[in-house]
This record gives structure tokens, C-alpha cells and sequence, in this order.
């Protein structure tokens, strides 16, 4: 009897979208404040080392996913081209990030709502809007797509009339009251380092292409859909990002705020006064919502690939007999995200940068495991493509993650110790192969060309 499938049903520009809900156009007022304040006011500076550093990786997750059009992200990448067990500390790691990012949501439209309701307690919050996060990842990705789509352009619309407003004010005088100005992006009188921590942290903004690999098998012929999605995707935020963080800077020059998690609302107030204020808060909770619900669908698709190769409990690879989704690991993920309670958004932020940049890491490792080592692809033009690009990127990322702070170092790396006593405990102290699924006959798409319906039909090397 054949296993349950995902439905393979999203085109590019669904994927796309998916993506950039994911990644939250918004997110960038979300994580104004505590960016701001990290990077000392360079912080369009900031957003540029992390989108050099993520742009190298991301054209490694492209070649992975045109290598492996399956369900697993940096997880499957790494088992497969470097070794299981490693692959398994890498997906570990990288729960951190997936797992946590819903809840990130729900607590950035806490922070406003907070701020416009005082009256209402923060769990009220945090139990309502995980709720409304879970029931459509649950009902299936094309409804996840739709929903994406059409919140994705509201945020858009959005960012670009808060562009107008501060351009209006620049010119009427207010902050720097010019258009250019290279403070933004360098301050003689800030440390690099400094510069450095707020990358760091602005690595979060640009997590969600990553995710895109983890629909493979929902998309229609993923070995081309996925790399093209993930340029198109992060050279869109990219702009989006940089050219938000540039224009804040210059109408409110400075770092110093009434109240850092919900700064931005500050900056609403001032390019548009209250009526803006409104329109503002409104668009957060739509760009948070449709970011979690993105997230959340992205999130139980690791723990799908996990639970189908038996290293997480077997739960977490049921697919739901109607709607096609792993409800199992989205209601887990919705259970966790209700710690939103007691966790603050910048704790939880920190979290996800470390399993992010580890996973990141790996990735570009496995470019060069797959390509230049296993399949000696060694013409000059390949030693570029899979030798000395993905060791920029995995060097652009190991030195964002020495630049974490303590806690998230300490944290982490508490984490990680616990996958390796779980592994340890899975293998027999490494005396037994960890399971892996056997994908014969079993995901094969119609639309996988000869070369990767070759490499998904053989069978799974017995470690």
C-alpha cells in the first residue's frame, strides 16, 4: 500500500508569494527598534552585510533543491550529500528556527496590540492569534497560497505609501531633511562589530527563502520552480528591506526610542500621524499573520521529512486523508508557539538566528559534498559555481554567528547537546544506522527530469 502524498499543486508565482508572506514585508518595522539599537543607527548598513551573506547562500539552496526536489530543507540537503547523522543535527538545529517563527508572529502583533489595547491581557493575544495561525495551515497549502497572495500585495501597497510619506517629509525638512546621506549605511563613530551584532540579528528578515525547499513536493517541477523563486523572492525583499531601513533612518536619525520593541510605531506617527498610526497597526497584523501561516506550513514540512525518515516519532510524517497537510506537526507547533506567554520577542528572534546561520552553513557545505567532491564537477566555471561561491557564503555566515550574542551562543548550544544525546540514543552510541525513507517509487514526480528521476529512484545508501 502507497505511503500518503503531498499534493503537488504550486506554480512559481505561488511559491513566490508564499515566500515573501513567509518572510514579512512588514518585518522590517517589526524588528526596527531592536536592529536600530543593536547597529547603533547604521542599520541599512546592517541590512546589507546580511543581504550579501544570505545571497551567497541562497543561490546554494537553489542548486540543492535542483539536486533534491524533495520535503526537508537544509535537513535532507545535508543527509544526503555530507552524512545522515550530521543531517540530523543539522535538522535539529534548524527546528529553531521553523518551529520557532510562528511564534515570533504572534508576538510582534502582540507588541502593537499590546500597545493600542493595553487593557487586554498578552496571553489573550498570544492563545487568539496562534489560533488563527494553525486553522489554515491545517486546511492546505494552496489556501495558505491564495491568503498569501492577496496579504502579500496589501503589505506591499503599504511599505510603498509609507515610502512616499517619508520622502514628503525629508523634503518638507524633517530629520536629516535630505535624500542622500551614506550615514545609514556607515558611522565613522561605530565600531564594525556593532555594524556586525545588527546583521546578526537582521539575518532573521531574510530566513523565509530558505523555506521555499521545503515545498518541493508541493510544487509543480520544483528543480526549476525553487531556485527561480528564491532569487526572485530575496532580491525583492532585499530592496524592500534596504530601502525601508535607508528612508527610517534619515526622517528619525538616532537610536534612542520610548519603547524599543514597538518603535516603529513611533516613525508611523511621525510621517503620518494617527490615521497612518492606524493603518500601520493594521498592516502588521495582516504581514504577521500571513508570515505565520507561511511559516507554520513551511515548519511542519521539516518535521513531515523527519517523522516520514523515522529520526523524529512517526506522528509528524501523517498527512491528513482530506486536506493533504502534516496536521500532526502543525498542531505540535501551534502547542509550542502558545510559550509566546512567557518568552520575549527578542529572546526568541536570537534563537532563530543561531539554527538559521548553522543551517545556512550547511548548506553551502553540501553544495560542495554533492558537486565538486561526489560529482567532480570541476571546470573553472564550476570550481566558481560549487567551490568558491559556497565557501563565501558559509564564511558570511559562520562570521554572522560569531557575532550572536552569549545567550543565544549558551542557548543554542544547549540545544544542540540534545540532539546529539538523542542521536546517540537513536544510533546505539553510533553502533546502529539512524533510519532513513526509502523514496522509490514513492515522491517521484512526473515532471523531475532524467537526471533527478535518476537520483530519487535509487535506493538510500545503507549507512
Amino acid at each position: 500500500m502507497k505511503r500518503k502524498k503531498l499534493a503537488r499543486t504550486l506554480t512559481l508565482s505561488q511559491v513566490v508569494f508564499l515566500g515573501i508572506a513567509w518572510n514579512n514585508p512588514m518585518v522590517f518595522f517589526n524588528t526596527y527598534g531592536i536592529a536600530t539599537v543593536t547597529s547603533h543607527g547604521v542599520i541599512t548598513g546592517a541590512y546589507s552585510i546580511a543581504f550579501l551573506a544570505i545571497f551567497f547562500t541562497a543561490l546554494s539552496y537553489g542548486k540543492m533543491a535542483k539536486a533534491y526536489p524533495i520535503s526537508g530543507s537544509a535537513y535532507t540537503f545535508t543527509q544526503k550529500s555530507i552524512n545522515p547523522k550530521v543531517g540530523f543535527i543539522v535538522g535539529w538545529t534548524i527546528m529553531l528556527d521553523y518551529i520557532l517563527t510562528p511564534m515570533v508572529t504572534c508576538l510582534m502583533s502582540t507588541v502593537f496590540l499590546s500597545a493600542v489595547f493595553p487593557g487586554i491581557p498578552h496571553y489573550v493575544w498570544i492563545i487568539l492569534l496562534t489560533t488563527i495561525i494553525v486553522v489554515p495551515s491545517i486546511l492546505g497549502v494552496k489556501t495558505s497560497a491564495s491568503a498569501s497572495k492577496i496579504f502579500v500585495i496589501a503589505q506591499i501597497i503599504f511599505v510603498c505609501f509609507f515610502w512616499i510619506l517619508t520622502v514628503k517629509n525629508l523634503l518638507d525638512g524633517v530629520g536629516t531633511g535630505t535624500l542622500f546621506s551614506s550615514k545609514p549605511f556607515f558611522n565613522s563613530e561605530v565600531p564594525f562589530s556593532v555594524i556586525l551584532a545588527g546583521s546578526s540579528i537582521l539575518c532573521f528578515s531574510f530566513l523565509g527563502f530558505d523555506s521555499l525547499t521545503t515545498l518541493s513536493e508541493e510544487t509543480i517541477n520544483p528543480e526549476k520552480t525553487i531556485p527561480r523563486a528564491i532569487i526572485i523572492m530575496l532580491l525583492f525583499i532585499g530592496v524592500l528591506y534596504i530601502g525601508s531601513s535607508y528612508l527610517a533612518q534619515l526622517v528619525y536619525p538616532g537610536f534612542s526610542f520610548e519603547n524599543t520593541d514597538s518603535a516603529a510605531i513611533e516613525i508611523a506617527i511621525l510621517v503620518g500621524g494617527n490615521l497612518f498610526k492606524s493603518l500601520f497597526i493594521t498592516a502588521v497584523i495582516i504581514g504577521n499573520f500571513s508570515s505565520g501561516v507561511a511559516s507554520i506550513t513551511s515548519a511542519s514540512r521539516v518535521l513531515y521529512a523527519m517523522g516520514r525518515d523515522s529520526v523524529l516519532p512517526k506522528q509528524f510524517g501523517y498527512i491528513h486523508s482530506k486536506f493533504k497537510t502534516p496536521s500532526h506537526g502543525i498542531i505540535v507547533i501551534g502547542i509550542i508557539s502558545l510559550l509566546g506567554v512567557v518568552l520575549t520577542l527578542e529572546q526568541v528572534i536570537k534563537f532563530i538566528n543561531f539554527g538559521g546561520l548553522i543551517a545556512f552553513t550547511s548548506v553551502n557545505l553540501s553544495v560542495i559534498a554533492h558537486y565538486f567532491i561526489r560529482n567532480q564537477k570541476r571546470s573553472f566555471n564550476d570550481c566558481i559555481s560549487y567551490l568558491f561561491l559556497p565557501l563565501m557564503g558559509a564564511a558570511f555566515t559562520m562570521w554572522l554567528w560569531s557575532h550572536l550574542e552569549m545567550e543565544a551562543l549558551i542557548l543554542g548550544g544547549i540545544w544542540v547537546v540534545c540532539g546529539l544525546a538523542y542521536l546517540l540514543y537513536m544510533t546505539k552510541f553510533f553502533l546502529n544506522p539512524l533510519p532513513e525513507f526509502n523514496f522509490d517509487e514513492e515522491i517521484i514526480p512526473q515532471e523531475v527530469g532524467d537526471m533527478n528521476e535518476k537520483i530519487l529512484s535509487q535506493k538510500v545508501e545503507d549507512f
